[in-house]
């Protein structure tokens, strides 16, 4: 029998509700296997009539489960639930973590790669001396344990190694080229005056390869001598990888909407919502859906969904945030006006920051900010022509453009944003900026409805190379930020703009940098 702490579905609900609302990328595990994804799976919680219902769907999966127990532990949210139709329990886990090895299975698979990169190194640079592969713990120079590094030297010329196992989450991947250009800075530093070290060699596993090259493809290669090796863990093989002749990225814009069509179509819907917050942000999702958002947070969305044994559409408000979701009905509608009521009570610049509506989200509300004033980050920026979150896909990669716009002179500018600090931020605003750039040269913008005059004609937009904007509060820049920029090519026109941290009342500039040409040499 299972045995965790006992609730009323009251408190059932408050209790998974207050978890879940912190945990925005967790993952549910079922008899051993993970059901759900919270980054792109939602869910519902009831707790009337004297019941709890957990219900969690996404477009691949619908379950609901009624919860009789739940006990927070190690960041997991162990639950007691009951399928419908079975009298048996069961236990079902929500992971706030999304990589579920115990300390000790992570750090067996670590070094076990250590040493396999180290047999793979010795029989692949048999000319050249191995230096002591290392994954330990470095938090002054920002290294983890998740990335095997090292260096490989031969007389007077030295290589920076890094290496990351076909074990570790995609976003350990996703993060390893910052990781690799820090150790390889730091190996110049560590060398100089003694040898020579000329480069980066980057040890990964096949799926990321395209990801990866890329992104290498981007940089600076006067700098350095970069090199992208695929590593076979399973037969030990190397091979090197030619990253010039794959580091394109062929990707795809989403259209832009109709707006005007969409919002006429729930006018009833948003004159309802408005009418409680008139503060709210109206967003179109798709032709058939919009969203309603509080500085960012959003709070309720307005559908069209197919009626219950009918093809007819019938249209419908859902409320919640986050992942959470319910509908509005006579049931639940006097939840929803108490939702709405804590909202504009704590989402609000002097709201209590330990409530987790203010906290959820800090770069939506930064991003919230940025559209509404997009000149005070630049005067040249037109507040006429500002897109959010616009889509560019590349296979299965799905890139989301923080903030597009323009300067006066119609030049396309790449607005990153980070309300927290970032390691990450640089070459996510590379990433973000190569994308635009193959679009912007292949005319796509206009194409896909962005860009366009008040009678919908398209701008005529400047062919100069896009500017790059990376914007956070000036107390939250990463202090490894300039390393990683240093490696940035000298035709990509970067900013850095700190704002003060009071962001939320006003947005107002406290400093900019760009690079010099010395950086760049």
């Amino acid at each position: 029998m299972y045995s965790l702490a006992s609730m009323d579905a009251a408190q059932l609900e408050r209790e998974l509700i207050r978890f879940l609302a912190e945990a925005q990328n967790a993952i549910v595990v079922e008899d051993g296997a993970v059901i759900f994804d919270l980054r792109e799976a939602r869910y519902s919680i009831s707790g009337e009539r004297g019941r709890c219902l957990l219900h969690l769907w996404s477009t691949g999966r619908n379950i609901v489960r009624r919860v009789f127990a739940a006990e927070q532990k190690n960041g997991c949210l162990n639950l007691i639930v009951q399928r419908f139709g079975q009298t048996r329990p069961q236990k079902l886990d929500i992971f706030r973590d999304r990589d579920q090895r115990t300390p000790a299975a992570r750090k067996i698979a670590r070094n076990q790669y250590q040493k396999l990169l180290h047999r793979v190194l010795i029989r692949n640079f048999p000319d050249w001396s191995i230096e002591a592969l290392s994954s330990a713990m470095d938090l002054e120079r920002s290294f983890g344990p998740v990335y095997t590094r090292g260096l490989i030297r031969k007389g007077n010329t030295a290589f920076a190694v890094l290496g990351v196992n076909a074990r570790e989450l995609r976003s350990a991947v996703d993060g390893s080229l910052t990781f690799g250009l820090l150790w390889l800075e730091h190996c110049r530093l560590q060398q100089a005056g003694k040898r020579l070290v000329k480069g980066f060699y980057f040890f990964l596993f096949l799926c990321c390869f395209d990801f990866a090259c890329f992104r290498f493809a981007q940089l600076n290669q006067n700098l350095a001598e970069f090199q992208i090796f695929e590593l076979d863990e399973r037969d030990e093989l190397l091979e090197a990888c030619d990253f010039r002749d794959r580091g394109n990225i062929f990707t795809s814009l989403a259209r832009r909407l109709e707006d005007d069509n969409v919002r006429t179509r729930f006018a009833a819907a948003v004159s309802r919502i408005r009418s409680l917050v008139p503060e709210c942000q109206v967003s179109v999702v798709s032709s058939s859906e919009i969203a309603f958002r509080l500085h960012g947070l959003g709070f309720a969305r307005a559908r069209t969904a197919l009626q219950q044994n009918s093809f007819e559409g019938k249209e419908e408000i859902i409320f919640g945030t986050g992942s959470y979701e319910r509908p509005l009905d006579e049931d639940s509608e006097a939840l929803f006006l108490q939702l709405l009521e804590r909202l504009r009570a704590v989402r609000k610049a002097g709201g209590d920051f330990r409530d987790p509506l203010w906290r959820m989200y800090p770069e939506r509300w930064l991003e919230a900010a940025v559209c509404a004033r997009v000149d005070c980050l630049d005067s040249r920026f037109s507040p006429a022509h500002v897109y959010v979150q616009v889509p560019a896909f590349a296979a299965s990669d799905r890139a989301m453009i923080d903030v597009l716009t323009i300067t006066a002179s119609a030049r396309l500018a790449v607005i990153e944003l980070k309300a927290e600090e970032d390691i990450h931020l640089p070459l996510q605003g590379l990433d973000y900026w190569s994308r635009v750039k193959w679009h912007q040269e292949r005319g796509e913008f206009q194409k896909f409805g962005y860009f366009l005059d008040h009678t919908g004609r398209p701008l005529p937009l400047s062919t100069a190379n896009p500017l790059l904007m990376l914007v956070a509060p000036a107390l939250r820049f990463h202090p490894a930020v300039d390393a990683i920029l240093r490696y940035f090519p000298p035709h990509i026109d970067w900013e850095l703009v700190g704002l003060d941290e009071h962001w939320r009342e006003e947005l107002k500039v406290v400093f900019r940098k760009r690079p010099t040409l010395a950086a760049q040499a």
